[in-house]
Parts: C-alpha cells; structure tokens; sequence
C-alpha cells in the first residue's frame, strides 16, 4: 500500500514528502495508522549521515503512537482500534539469549525501525515519519495513558524507555541519590521518571535559567556544572548519575561525584568520541562508567505502564510535517521544551 511519509534522498538535502510502500499484514503482523511520531536526536543524525551507514530514501521516526487498523490472523495480544505503539525495534532473531530474555535491545540481529535491512521495499526499514507502519505483533505496544495524551505519550517509545532502563538496572529507588545530567529531551524523561520512583534526583545542567525548569519537572536539587563549587559540594555522594548529553564532554568531573561502587551510564550518544576518561577516578572508589541502550519490549511495556500509573507523558510541542527541517535547526540549539512531536495527519496536506 502507498502511504505519504517524510524523509531524505541524501544527506545534505532537507526532508520532504515522499510517496512510501508498506507492506499488507502478515499473520503475525499489526497494521497500525499512526497518529503522532516523536522527534529524536538520533533521526537527525541518522538522516543528515553523521551517523555511518545510512540508507536512502531515508523516513527517520521511532517514538511511533497509533491505531490499530488490521490485525493478522495469528494475532492475540491486539485487535482493530487499539491504542498502540512502535519503539525503536520492528525485529530481532527472536531465538538468541538476549531475545530469550526480552532483551532484543542487544539482539545482534536487531532490525531497528528505520534504515536496517529488510526484505520490504526498499530493501531497509522505513519509520513513524509516515501515516502507516505494519509491525509484527512482538514488537508492538499496549498505550493505557488516556487517548488525549497520546502526542504526549509518543517520545516515551525512545526518550522514555532509554531512561526508565538503565534506572531500573542500577535498582534506583527510595534512599537513592541519582543525578541527571542533561535537561533536554532525555534528560526530562530521566528526572520525570527517576522522581516517580522515589530517588532523590540532582539535575545537572550548564543553563542557569534551567534551574526552575528542573524543579517543575521534579528534582530535588539542581547543579549548575560549570560552577565548580556547587558540583565539589556533592563529591563521592552518587549512586547512580544518568547522563544523556548527546555532544562530546569530559565525563571525570562526573565520575568523581560517584559513591564507591557507583555507576555513570552513558545513554547521550555523540556523534563523536568523549575525551577518554581518567582511570583514577574509576579505580580508586570501584566506580563503574556504564552504557545502555532503549530497553527490551517487556521492559518497554513494564515502562508505558508505569508512566501511565503515575501520569507521566513528555513535555512536547507539537508540530505539522513540513516543519521538520526547523525543527531540525531547533533541535541543534537546544530550542525545544522538550520534544517535537509530529501531528501525522499532517502528512496528507
């Protein structure tokens, strides 16, 4: 089927409306009509080449929220007129151990979203910057926040699940001090969702004006990085610190806020290499420097329901398709609060 998407022929070319093929629903298949599709740091990576490999025509777009519209015959988890949604993975190998286990985030064969190979045309995967996506059932989502939230909801698919993850991994709960560094469209997910789980969150920013910013989305203390005194008050004092800045930065200044034994988690991913981190301040308290990547589809599914218990959505701004490349250009300068989301129906205009 022919549906209207936006995306890219070329690295160096801005997006535009592109006439796309998807695929009818197989048995195991779900074929969602997608209502809105959140804006994240990596589409623009991806689409602009600045991450290696990708593929053209290029249709960025994997915090995916819709309908259902047909469902194959072999499926049971979702019917026609189900609030659902996509995340960052349409496929893996489904029978490796980190499948097994429900982490098909770190499945060698993870077929993502948008520009892996596939066997639809154009021979790579086309993503949620389209009116339709047909995905197989495994990979889909249940959405219980109430439907007026929806655009809301969309960033929860990356934004959310890459900060939920590594939270729940490194146990952060009550009696823990947990720090986010980043006020962006991560960094408001982390803090959101770390506060709901009952941590004391430190937000780090190097934007004074954030500082009420942070406090209205639920930290409990906000750092100024750049000032060298608010950071040396908190030393050795983390257990955990979250750090989701997407632009290469010296990560010792927050390595030696760490308890022993505490962990700094990369989840910002630059499109170039951090300065290479001093080993003392690793070795000398037992300090843990960590990566995470999204999170596994159970684990995707425990997190929109944990949002939607605790009435947890992304701040968004909304927009129609063809402001993407502004969108883009905002994106760059940090000019958001805090998500983009597109408005899907949009892409008919």
């Amino acid at each position: 089927m022919k549906v209207k998407a936006y995306g890219a022929h070329a690295g160096d070319l801005p997006l535009e409306s592109l006439d796309i093929t998807r695929r009818a629903p197989g048995a195991h298949d779900v074929q969602i009509d997608i209502a809105y599709c959140g804006v994240c740091h990596s589409d623009l990576h991806q689409v602009r080449s600045e991450w290696a490999g990708t593929l053209y025509p290029c249709v960025p777009g994997h915090e995916i929220v819709g309908r259902v519209t047909a469902a194959g015959a072999h499926v049971s988890n979702f019917k026609v007129g189900d609030l659902v949604g996509v995340g960052c993975i349409v496929d893996s190998c489904q029978h490796c151990d980190d499948c097994a286990e429900g982490l098909e985030n770190y499945c060698d064969n993870m077929i993502g979203t948008y520009n892996f190979p596939t066997a639809d045309a154009p021979g790579h995967t086309l993503g949620g910057y389209s009116q339709q996506i047909v995905v197989h059932e495994r990979y889909v989502l249940h959405v219980r926040h109430p439907e007026a939230q929806l655009a809301a909801v969309a960033p929860l698919l990356c934004a959310g699940i890459t900060t939920y993850s590594p939270l729940r991994h490194w146990n952060v709960g009550p009696g823990k001090k947990v720090g986010v560094v980043g006020i962006g469209g991560l960094g408001h997910m982390g803090i959101k969702i770390a506060h709901a789980m009952g941590a004391h969150v430190v937000a780090f920013t190097t934007s004074e004006s954030k500082r009420e910013d942070a406090r209205a989305l639920g930290a409990d203390e906000v750092v100024v990085s750049r000032n060298a005194e608010e950071m040396q008050a908190h030393a050795n004092s983390f257990d955990m610190i979250l750090n989701t800045v997407a632009a290469p930065h010296s990560l010792d200044e927050f390595l030696s806020l760490l308890k022993r034994d505490g962990a700094l988690t990369l989840v910002g991913a630059p499109a170039t290499p951090h300065p290479s981190p001093e080993v003392f301040n690793l070795i000398t308290k037992r300090r843990t420097l960590a990566g995470s990547m999204i999170g596994g589809i159970p684990e995707t599914q425990e997190m929109l329901d944990f949002c939607a218990e605790h009435g947890i959505v992304a701040d968004i701004e909304l927009i129609s398709a063809n402001q993407i490349n502004d969108a883009y250009e905002r994106m760059l300068k940090s000019d958001v609060k805090y998500r983009f989301v597109i408005d899907n129906a949009t892409l008919a205009a």
